[in-house]
């Protein structure tokens, strides 16, 4: 068995998935059995199902999935949780003689189990208390503007009203009296972490060679989505009457503009419009990390690379 961890990364709907699943099967076919553990925040969440692109019962009937359907819309889960369950997972699959292969695009959780986050503090209740009174005075808004006062680099990849990562930021400086993006810079040693922890990690990124494309797929995707039931799905979470519009799960891209129309906040073609420009940013977002990491890039929208990336994936793990 391969003592490294495959990981298949990318950004939002180049077809991560699917390539996994071809890997699995073509692993299996070989005697090698692979469980897939989701790298997503958004397939955490239970009933969010459509508009997180959640794999279907039978895929996950096929091939063991982990970290999906795990919590409740209404509770938080971060990256050093996901780090955690990671690791324990992949020793867990390996211990059944199994195959672990990570798979998703959600970044911050990459990074938080590939070399963790020992130079960040803990969660400080009393600085967070602090935080909350100041936004229900003067508003997230403000408080972004705040953040971009003392940390421009991370501002600058926040939205405006993304409270939680706002806090967060504002709680780290508060903590340490350093920007939140200096301490992400600093490498695991120089945190204070033996690299010898570091994870060995192989790195395949499904990357479009034509952004226009990608952007095409991506709204023909969520206009899917509305065909499928996506917004009743969203009603079925709006109406429970505990979940509001600043948790993690319903910023989620997507569920935040449906929410909004179904507030009356937006109109149908406003929440289309919005949600499309949403994915096209979150996109940017992910590629921004992947072109700082040491990955072997492939290109979503060739199938001859695909497959030569998938013969080399079943190679590293001695398939």
């Amino acid at each position: 068995m391969s003592s490294k961890v495959l990981s298949i990364v990318g950004p939002t709907g180049v077809g991560k998935s699917n390539l996994a699943l071809q890997l699995a099967r073509q692993c299996l076919d070989r005697g090698l059995t692979v469980e897939i553990i989701s790298m997503d925040s958004a397939l955490v969440y239970k009933s969010m199902d459509i508009g997180t692109a959640k794999p279907t019962h039978a895929e996950r009937e096929e091939f063991p999935h982990h970290l999906i359907d795990i919590l409740d819309p209404r509770e938080n889960y971060s990256a050093a949780q996901f780090a955690s369950d990671a690791k324990r997972l992949i020793q867990e699959i390996r211990g059944r003689g199994h195959t672990p292969l990570i798979v998703g695009g959600t970044m911050l959780y990459w990074r938080a189990w590939a070399y963790g986050f020992s130079n960040l503090p803990p969660a400080d209740p009393n600085v967070r208390d602090l935080l909350d009174q100041e936004a229900a005075t003067i508003g997230w808004p403000a408080m972004h503007a705040k953040l971009a006062q003392i940390d421009s680099e991370t501002a600058k990849r926040l939205k405006a009203n993304d409270s939680q990562r706002i806090q967060r930021a504002l709680e780290v400086y508060a903590i340490t009296g350093r920007p939140l993006s200096d301490l992400f810079k600093e490498t695991p040693t120089q945190s204070g972490r033996d690299a010898s922890d570091a994870i060995d990690i192989e790195i395949f990124s499904l990357e479009p060679s034509d952004r226009k494309s990608l952007h095409a797929r991506l709204e023909e995707r969520f206009d899917r989505m509305l065909e499928q039931g996506f917004i009743a799905e969203v009603e079925g979470l709006y109406q429970r009457g505990d979940l509001h519009i600043n948790l993690p799960s319903i910023r989620a891209v997507g569920y935040r503009q449906v929410w909004e129309y179904l507030a009356g906040e937006i109109d149908f073609d406003t929440m289309k419009q919005k949600a499309y420009a949403a994915t096209r940013q979150l996109s940017k977002r992910q590629m921004t990390w992947l072109r700082a990491m040491n990955r072997q890039v492939i290109d979503a929208f060739n199938p001859k690379e695909i497959e030569m990336a998938t013969q080399k994936c079943l190679s590293i793990l001695g398939a």
